[in-house]
């Protein structure tokens, strides 16, 4: 096939690598765009041609081009084909140069009323004033101490109701405290459950421990408990993930109803869940977490980093027995040991004053804020949460998610495209906003009707600009 002369140096590269087959097509794709080989635009040759060229079966293939398609390589269209998409030669979907504001990142808006600033430099001066430097500067009980413990059952309290100390764990972030649960409860090679589109760090997490995730379709309220059911009887998950209130990135959050349709599904194929639950406390009133409604089947995770800060490193695990909680802090002890001692006494200071449901509030306001901004200026058709701190926008016809965010970054903004969130099947035509990055409420206004510009643009049929 002399036109797809490329191919000989994916089979070459095949013959050489000790990976996966399927990981080398996709390195070998990559390196041809990066040497010009293969350019945007370029249509790939079908994938049964391919797997016959290369002496693979066409299920590596498929593979391969999924995971093509999650690293922001090429756009499949059916009808038309696969070809390499706009920005693949560039090294990532995320905006790398001067930005107007970067909106990739969920995190919580700093709020300027109170001052956080002058909030952490009055309370580290206090606590270097009353406590001992070797003991923060040292390292800290695993799991957090009876104190640490009993605070982070009281904040997590409104959601989950009273729980014991002994149910309780202080983990250094909610990746690490997911990484220990799923590390818990599965063996390599085992099947975990999630959404369709989900956020991307169980990913993370399931190639690391070498299992195998499948996605479950959704509508408004979530999970579907019928496609969930199915998907058990199928597959015979060992364990269930999932964000029910304000998923990310889809924003959806179950009734009441949906999560004890999902916790008998869960209860019928002796499912364990492990529930993420990072939004929840922006809301007012929120609706009870599946830990509340079945202690003992779900695994619960609710991190500071979206509700105060990245900063504090800091998330409470709420398990349904005392034997898990000793299991899951061996697993956390493995991961990442325990929490830094300085940010956990500032952590522990804030919730004694009182201090972190000042800034929690101020963040909820700040949000709100946002969010009938993007509303304002977006319009709707989009998925929102009066109170999330992100938007799954939707896109017209004319654009594909990651053309979609290659030709805003080149507009000097940053965006998610759904591929990074898509678990399985094709990518949604859906983009994530996170609102809670830019500096201010004003500089998120003008960037989010840049947005509105770039959606607003008709591409041409072609790739490539004709002059």
């Amino acid at each position: 096939m002399p036109q797809y002369a490329y191919l000989a140096q994916w089979k070459d590269a095949i013959s050489r690598s000790p990976n996966a087959m399927y990981l080398t097509i996709v390195d070998a794709l990559a390196l041809s765009i990066r040497k010009g080989d293969l350019r945007e635009g370029d249509r790939l040759p079908p994938q049964r041609m391919i797997a016959d060229y290369l002496g693979a079966n066409l299920t590596t293939v498929t593979r391969a081009f999924t995971e093509g398609r999650r690293r922001g390589l090429i756009d499949a269209t059916v009808g038309r084909g696969t070809f390499v998409r706009v920005g693949a030669g560039e090294s990532h979907w995320r905006h790398t140069g001067p930005a107007v504001v970067d909106l990739t990142m969920n995190l919580p808006p700093i709020p300027q009323d109170p001052s956080l600033q002058r909030i952490i430099q009055t309370d580290i001066t206090a606590i270097l004033k009353q406590q001992d430097l070797n003991s923060l500067m040292s390292y800290r009980v695993t799991g957090g101490t009876i104190e640490e413990r009993q605070l982070g059952a009281k904040w997590i309290a409104p959601v989950i109701g009273q729980r014991r100390t002994d149910e309780i764990l202080v983990a250094p972030g909610a990746q690490s405290a997911l990484a220990a649960i799923v590390s818990t409860h599965t063996q390599p090679g085992d099947v975990i459950v999630t959404d369709r589109i989900a956020y991307p760090g169980i990913r993370t997490i399931a190639a690391q421990f070498d299992l195998i995730l499948v996605g479950v379709d959704s509508d408004m309220e979530g999970m579907m408990p019928e496609q969930l059911a199915r998907v058990c009887a199928e597959h015979h998950p060992r364990l269930l993930y999932c964000i029910p209130t304000i998923h990310n990135p889809t924003t959806a959050t179950m009734s009441l109803q949906r999560r004890r349709d999902i916790l008998a599904v869960a209860q019928r194929h002796h499912l364990h869940i492990a529930e993420d639950d990072p939004y929840s406390l922006l809301m007012d009133s929120p609706p009870p977490a599946l830990a509340a409604l079945d202690h003992s089947r779900v695994s619960y995770v609710a991190t500071l980093a979206k509700t105060l800060s990245p900063g504090l490193r800091t998330a409470y695990v709420a398990l349904p027995n005392a034997d898990m909680t000793r299991r899951v802090a061996a697993a956390i002890r493995a991961i990442a040991l325990t929490n830094a001692g300085l940010l956990s006494a500032l952590t522990a200071r804030w919730m004694l004053t009182g201090q972190a449901h000042t800034i929690l509030h101020a963040i909820r306001a700040e949000l709100r804020l946002r969010q009938s901004i993007a509303r304002k200026v977006l319009g709707a058709g989009h998925c929102m949460n009066p109170d999330g701190p992100h938007v799954w926008l939707k896109l017209p016809a004319w654009w594909g998610s990651a053309d979609f965010v290659a030709y805003a970054r080149r507009r000097g903004l940053a965006l998610v495209p759904s591929t990074v969130f898509t678990i399985s099947g094709e990518p949604p035509q859906r983009a994530r906003i996170a609102l809670g990055s830019a500096p201010d409420a004003a500089s998120l206004e003008d960037s989010l009707h840049g947005v509105l510009s770039v959606l607003q643009h008709k591409r041409s049929p072609g790739f490539a600009d004709i002059v």
